[in-house]
C-alpha cells in the first residue's frame, strides 16, 4: 500500500493536483501496485511554510511556485530498477501534461510489511 503525499504551494487548482496524483498513481500501477490500491493526500501550504533550496543539487533554473514534492511511502523490496522505471514514466506523464519536471522532487520511503494495518487494526502481512 503506497501512501502518496504531494506537497505544493498555495494556491493550486484542482486540475493541477489531480494531474499530479493521477500521474503518480499510473506510474505506481505500472510498477506492480494494484490499481485499487490508491491512498493519496495533498498538502497545500502557504509559501512561508514551504522552504526549498532553489537549485539543490544541480538544477539549472530556480525552483518556483509550481514546485511539487512527492513522497511515496511503501513497503520494502522494490529494486532501483523499479524505482527508475517509475520515475521515468512519472516524469514523462507529467511533462506530457505540461508540468516542468525540473520542478518535481520525489522521495521514496520504505517500511517493512508488518508496519501496515489497512483497517481494523489487522496486520495482514505478519
Amino acid at each position: 500500500m503506497p501512501l502518496v503525499t504531494v506537497t505544493v504551494r498555495q494556491p493550486k487548482p484542482a486540475s493541477f493536483k489531480n494531474t499530479v496524483l493521477d500521474a503518480v498513481h499510473a506510474a505506481l500501477v505500472a510498477s506492480g501496485v494494484p490499481a485499487t490500491d490508491r491512498f493519496q493526500r495533498v498538502l497545500e501550504l502557504p509559501a512561508e511554510n514551504l522552504r526549498i533550496d532553489p537549485r539543490y543539487p544541480d538544477l539549472q533554473a530556480d525552483r518556483g511556485a509550481d514546485f511539487v514534492l512527492i513522497e511515496i511511502l511503501w513497503s520494502v523490496g522494490r529494486s532501483v530498477k523499479v524505482k527508475k522505471k517509475l520515475l521515468q514514466q512519472l516524469m514523462a506523464d507529467l511533462a506530457e501534461a505540461g508540468i516542468d519536471t525540473e520542478q518535481v522532487m520525489v522521495g521514496f520511503v520504505e517500511t517493512s510489511w508488518e508496519n501496515w494495518s489497512f483497517g481494523g487494526g489487522r496486520l495482514l502481512h505478519v
